[in-house]
C-alpha cells in the first residue's frame, strides 16, 4: 500500500508572515509546534518535507529561520543535524558576563536571577556570547550554578591584545580583561607580525568547546606605546564598527555637497531668521539650531534640527550601516561618526551661511517658562553665526568687543537669554535634579601625548542651549505620543525601592531625611541636594544620592524622565549622532506627510528590538570611550611615580579609598594594605572606612596627601598611598629597641595576626615598603632578615611554616569623562538633568542587566554592572575583626565566593551636562581590582599583613 503524504494543517499566522515577507513561510510558532509534536528530532530535509516546501528561495527561507531559531534558543540542532524544541522549563537562554577572575554569569532573557558559571564552564565560551544553560545546584551562598548547554551566538570573532612570541609560536593576552583565554597563534598564523606588537587576531573555529582557542593574526596595529593606539585598541577591543562599506561611500558622494533645488520645495522657508548655532570650539557637525522673538508676555522658539531623515531613508545602505553604530562615539581628539563626514559634517550640518534642510519645532512658551503650544515644520533655514559658549556667555555678560562683532544676532541672543531665564525657573519649581559635578577636557601636546587636563566651566550658554532642547524634546515625545506613532522615548525610571531603603539609611546617618514616602519624587532628592548645599560632606551625600538612581535607556513605552521631572520625553535634537533621535523624525515626519500615524512602517515590536539595541551601542561607545581616556591618564601618570600630591577621597571600599589628585582630576587607589598601622571596618551604609584601634576614619570628601606609587598602563591603574603626616614616623622607619632572636621567636609564636601594617619586629629593621601590584607594602619582618642557623627539630616538635604579606589589587582610574564637540550626552549614560545614568544602573552606565550595566552600591547581582565604590566583596569586607583575621586563601577558580560580576569597586562616576539637561556620568570601570597573595619567606611565623578585605 503505498504510503499515506502527511497533512500539513494552516499556519495561524500565515497572514502575519505574508506583510513581512514576498514568499512566505510557515512561522516560527508553527515550526515549533511541529517539533514537539514529532516523536523524534527532525532533520531539516524532514521538516522541509512536512512543511512541503521545495522550491529554492523558500528552503534557504527555511534554513535561515532555523539557524535563528537555534540562536534565539527555540530550537536545539544536534550533533545528527536534525532539531528538537528546548525545554524552556529545564533550559535557560542568556548572555555571558565574564568575569577578570575567570569565573562569568549568565544573565537571563527572561527575568529571572543570574547564573554562576565556573571557569571550567567560562573555558569554550567568551564575555557577550549567547547560551543556553540548564541549573546545576546551588552554591553555599544560595547562588544557583550553571551548566552551558549550548553556544547560540558568538559575541567574539576577533580579539585585540599584546603577542608574545616564543619558539615561533605566538600568544595573545587580551586586552579585554573580560576575556580571560589566552589565545595561541600557530607559526602559519603569525603572518608579518613581531614580539610585543599590538595585534588583531581573528579566533579559529575549535572542535568543541574544551578546545584550546587558536587564532590567526589579522591586522597589525603597532608597537605598544605608539601615539593614539589607545583609540586603536579600544575601537577593536569594543568591537565598534569603524570601516565603511564601499556602498555606504558611494551613497553618501552620491547625495553632493549642496542641498538640491529640488529638495527646496514645499518647504517653510525661514532662511531670513537669523537662526545661530552655538557649540563648543572644536565641533564639526552641527545638529541644532536657535532662534527666539517675544510675543505677547512670552516668545515663540524655533528650534531647528538637521533634517537628517530626508537623506537617510529607511533600510537603505546609509541607514543599516547607522543603525548597526547606533551612536557616533567620540574620543579625545577624535571621533567615530555614524554617519559618513560628508553627511555628519557637510550635507546635514547647519554650518553657517548656507541653505540646509531641517526639521523645524516650533514652541509658544509662556511667561513662567511653560510650553503652551508646539507645531512642526520640514524647513529651510540658514544659520547666520556659529557661535561658541565662551563667546555667548561673554555678550550676555556684556563683552563690548564680542557684541560689536556679532551684533547681527545680538537681538536674537538676549531674546533667547530672557526665554532662557523662565525656563530655567520652571525647571527649578518642578524639582528637576541638579548636580554640581567639574567636567575636564584633555588638552594634548606633541606625539599625542597628554599636556594637561583642565577643567570646563558650564554658563549660561550651556544652560540656555540646554533648556531649549530639553522643551524640543518635550514637543517631540508629546507629538508622537497624541498621533500614537510607534517611538523609541528615552525613559529614566524611578529608583528602585532597594536602593530608596539603602539612601534613606545613610541620609538618617547623616541627620538627614528624603520625603515623598515609598516614591519620592524629584523634587524630594532636590530638598536634600539643597540642605547639603552648605555641610562639609556635600560631596558624599551628592555621590550617595547619584548612585541611588536608575539608568536612562530606549523604550517604545512612554514612561516619562525622573531626573528631569518630565513625563513626556524623547531624544530629537541629535539625529546626525543618534540613531533614536532619527526614528523620532521618521515618524514626526510620517505624520506630517500622512495627517496619522497610521501604516507606519515600524512596529511596537520593531521599536523594542532598536531600543535595546541602540541601548547597547550607547553603552559600547562609553565602555571603549572610557578604556582610551583611562590609558592616555595612566601614561600621563607614568613619569609621576614618587611624586607627592593633594587628593579628595572620591570613594571608599572595602579594601581601599579611591583619591582623586587635585588640579590633575586623575583617580587611584590608596590599598588599604597601605594605611595605617590597623584594622580598618568598611560601612557601606555610610561609605567609611574606620580604623577599630585609632578610630581613624576615611569618608568620602576628605582632604589627603598622596603619592603616586605605581602605574600600570596595560592594567589603566594608578596605585596611590598616603604620604607622610607631619609629627607620624614612617611605617618602615626602624625601631629603637632591640630584642633577642629567642624573644622574638616567643612573641611570634604567641601574637595573633596583625593588622593592614604590621608594626616592625626587633629582629631586622624592616626594609622601605616597596611598590607592588598595588601600592607601596612593607614586607613581611623576616623577609629580609638573616637566615639563622637550621637547629635540628626535636622529636613531636612543630614546623613553623611562613606567612605571606598580601598583595593589593591596583588602582582603576575613573577617567572624567572627554567633553566631546557634542552638547548632549554621550549616548547612554545619562542620568538626571544633570544625571541620567548612575554608575550601576546601566547599563550602568533602566536599571539592565546586561553586558556593560553598571551598578551602583549594593546593586550587586547582576553581572557586569560595575559597583561604585564600596559595593565590592571581597574577603570579609566590612565584616569585622574576626574576618579581618581569618587566614587569607590562594584564589580558587572554582571558589563559590567569588564576587558577583562587576561588583568591583570602582571610583565614582562623575556626571556631565549637556544640552539636553543630560548629565553623562561616568560608567565606573570595566576592570576590578584584585587581591592577590604573594608568599614570604623566613623562619619561623612571619608577621602576616592584615587581608586586604577588613
Amino acid at each position: 500500500m503505498p504510503r499515506q503524504r502527511r497533512k500539513t494543517p494552516a499556519d495561524p499566522n500565515f497572514e502575519r508572515e505574508a506583510q513581512k515577507y514576498d514568499n512566505p513561510i510557515p512561522s516560527r510558532e508553527f515550526i515549533l509546534g511541529l517539533l514537539q509534536e514529532a516523536d523524534n528530532p527532525l532533520s531539516y530535509d524532514e521538516i522541509a518535507e512536512r512543511l512541503k516546501i521545495d522550491d529554492e528561495d523558500r528552503l534557504e527561507a527555511l534554513r535561515r529561520r532555523l539557524k535563528a531559531m537555534e540562536r534565539d534558543g527555540q530550537a536545539l540542532c544536534n550533533r545528527r543535524g536534525a532539531y528538537l524544541p528546548v525545554n524552556q522549563e529545564d533550559l535557560i537562554r542568556g548572555r555571558v558576563i565574564g568575569h577578570p577572575d575567570g569565573f562569568g554569569f549568565l544573565v537571563p532573557d527572561e527575568q529571572d536571577d543570574d547564573l554562576f558559571l565556573s571557569p571550567k564552564q567560562m573555558r569554550g565560551v567568551f564575555h557577550g556570547d549567547r547560551v543556553l544553560a540548564r541549573v546545576m545546584g546551588v552554591d553555599r551562598r544560595g547562588r544557583r550554578e550553571g551548566g552551558i548547554v549550548e553556544v547560540l551566538e558568538h559575541n567574539t570573532t576577533q580579539v585585540v591584545g599584546r603577542l608574545k612570541i616564543e619558539d615561533g609560536v605566538g600568544i595573545l593576552t587580551p586586552d579585554n580583561k573580560r576575556i580571560t583565554h589566552d589565545i595561541l597563534v600557530p607559526p602559519d598564523g603569525l603572518g608579518e607580525a613581531e614580539d610585543d606588537q599590538i595585534v588583531v587576531v581573528r579566533i579559529r573555529e575549535s572542535a568543541s568547546r574544551t578546545a584550546r582557542l587558536r587564532g590567526d593574526v589579522q591586522e597589525v596595529l603597532g608597537e605598544h606605546m605608539a601615539p593614539g593606539m589607545e583609540i586603536d585598541i579600544a575601537i577593536r577591543a569594543h568591537a565598534l564598527p569603524h570601516e565603511w562599506p564601499d556602498e555606504v561611500t558611494a551613497a553618501a558622494d552620491e547625495l553632493g555637497a549642496e542641498v538640491a533645488e529640488a529638495d527646496k520645495k514645499d518647504r517653510l522657508d525661514l532662511r531670513e531668521k537669523p537662526f545661530v548655532t552655538i557649540d563648543g570650539d572644536d565641533a564639526r557637525d552641527f545638529d541644532d539650531a536657535l532662534y527666539c522673538e517675544p510675543e505677547g508676555k512670552g516668545w515663540r522658539l524655533w528650534v531647528a534640527i538637521a533634517d537628517v531623515s530626508h537623506y537617510v531613508q529607511r533600510d537603505a545602505a546609509l541607514d543599516r550601516e547607522a543603525r548597526t553604530r547606533g551612536t557616533s562615539v567620540y574620543f579625545p581628539n577624535n571621533v567615530i561618526p555614524m554617519l559618513p563626514e560628508a553627511l555628519s559634517n557637510g550635507l546635514c550640518s547647519l554650518n553657517p551661511n548656507v541653505d540646509r534642510l531641517s526639521m523645524i519645532c516650533e514652541m509658544e512658551i509662556g511667561a513662567r517658562g511653560a510650553l503652551k503650544s508646539y507645531r512642526f515644520h520640514e524647513g529651510l533655514i540658514r544659520s547666520h553665526a556659529r557661535l561658541i559658549y565662551e563667546d555667548v556667555a561673554a555678550m550676555l555678560d556684556g563683552d563690548a568687543a564680542q557684541r560689536e562683532q556679532n551684533a547681527h544676532v545680538m537681538p536674537n541672543l538676549e531674546t533667547l537669554h530672557q526665554a532662557f531665564k523662565a525656563l530655567h525657573a520652571a525647571r527649578n519649581r518642578r524639582g528637576a535634579i541638579d548636580f554640581d559635578t567639574t567636567e575636564t577636557k584633555i588638552v594634548f601636546g606633541e606625539d599625542r601625548k597628554i599636556e594637561k587636563i583642565v577643567p570646563t566651566v558650564r554658563n549660561d550658554a550651556h544652560r540656555l542651549v540646554e533648556e531649549c532642547m530639553i522643551m524640543a524634546n518635550v514637543a517631540a515625545a508629546r507629538f508622537l505620543k497624541k498621533h500614537k506613532v510607534p517611538a523609541l522615548y528615552r525613559i529614566h525610571d524611578q529608583p528602585p525601592s532597594d536602593k530608596i531603603d539603602d539612601l534613606r539609611d545613610f541620609l538618617n546617618g547623616a541627620g538627614l531625611s528624603l520625603g515623598g514616602g515609598d516614591e519620592p519624587s524629584p523634587a524630594d532628592y532636590t530638598e536634600v541636594l539643597k540642605a547639603a548645599r552648605q555641610r562639609t560632606d556635600q560631596q558624599l551625600i551628592q555621590t550617595v544620592l547619584l548612585r541611588s538612581l536608575s539608568q536612562a535607556v530606549y523604550a517604545p513605552e512612554l514612561d516619562g524622565h525622573f531626573g528631569l521631572a518630565l513625563d513626556d520625553y524623547a531624544h530629537f535634537t541629535s539625529p546626525i549622532r543618534r540613531y533614536p533621535d532619527l526614528l523620532v523624525h521618521r515618524g514626526i515626519r510620517h505624520v506630517l506627510r500622512k495627517g496619522s500615524g497610521k501604516a507606519f512602517p515600524y512596529s511596537h515590536g520593531d521599536m523594542e528590538q532598536l531600543g535595546e539595541h541602540c541601548s547597547m551601542a550607547e553603552r559600547r561607545a562609553d565602555d571603549a570611550t572610557r578604556d582610551a581616556v583611562a590609558w592616555l591618564k595612566a601614561e600621563y601618570m607614568q613619569d609621576k611615580v614618587g611624586e607627592t600630591f593633594p587628593g579628595v577621597v572620591s570613594g571608599v571600599t572595602g579594601f581601599g579609598l579611591f583619591v582623586e589628585i587635585k588640579d590633575v582630576y586623575i583617580e587611584g587607589l590608596v590599598h588599604v594594605t597601605s594605611l595605617d598601622n590597623d584594622f580598618y571596618h568598611f560601612d557601606p551604609a555610610r561609605h567609611s572606612l574606620t580604623g577599630e584601634r585609632g578610630g581613624r576614619v576615611f569618608r568620602i570628601g576628605d582632604e589627603l596627601q598622596v603619592q603616586v606609587a605605581r602605574v600600570s598602563l596595560d592594567d589603566r591603574k594608578i596605585d596611590l598611598a598616603l604620604a607622610q603626616e607631619a609629627g607620624q614616623p614612617s611605617p618602615a622607619a626602624p625601631p629603637t629597641k632591640k630584642h633577642s632572636r629567642r624573644s622574638k621567636r616567643r612573641k611570634d609564636a604567641d601574637a595573633a595576626p596583625v593588622a593592614a601594617a604590621a608594626e616592625p619586629t626587633a629582629a631586622a629593621p624592616e626594609p622601605e615598603a616597596k611598590p607592588t601590584a598595588a601600592g607601596p607594602e612593607a614586607p613581611a619582618a623576616d623577609d629580609d632578615a638573616p637566615a639563622p642557623k637550621k637547629k635540628r627539630r626535636r622529636r613531636g616538635g612543630r614546623r613553623r611554616g611562613a606567612a605571606g604579606g598580601d598583595t593589593s589589587p591596583a588602582a582603576e582610574p575613573s577617567p572624567a569623562k572627554e567633553p566631546s564637540s557634542e552638547k548632549e550626552p554621550s549616548p547612554g549614560n545619562e542620568a538626571s538633568p544633570g544625571n541620567e545614568a548612575s554608575p550601576g544602573n546601566e547599563a550602568s552606565p533602566g536599571n539592565e542587566a546586561s553586558p556593560g550595566n553598571e551598578a551602583s552600591p549594593g546593586n550587586e547581582a547582576s553581572p557586569g554592572n560595575e559597583a561604585s565604590p564600596g559595593n565590592e566583596r571581597t574577603r570579609g569586607s566590612g565584616r569585622g575583626r574576626g574576618n579581618a583575621r581569618r587566614p587569607r586563601n590562594a584564589p580558587d577558580e572554582g571558589n563559590s565566593d567569588a564576587p558577583e560580576p562587576g561588583n568591583e569597586a570602582v571610583p565614582p562616576p562623575r556626571p556631565e551636562a549637556d544640552k539636553d539637561g543630560n548629565t553623562i556620568v561616568e560608567p565606573s570601570a570595566d576592570r576590578p581590582a584584585k587581591a592577590k597573595e604573594s608568599s614570604g619567606s623566613g623562619r619561623g611565623r612571619s608577621r602576616r599583613r592584615r587581608p586586604s578585605s577588613s
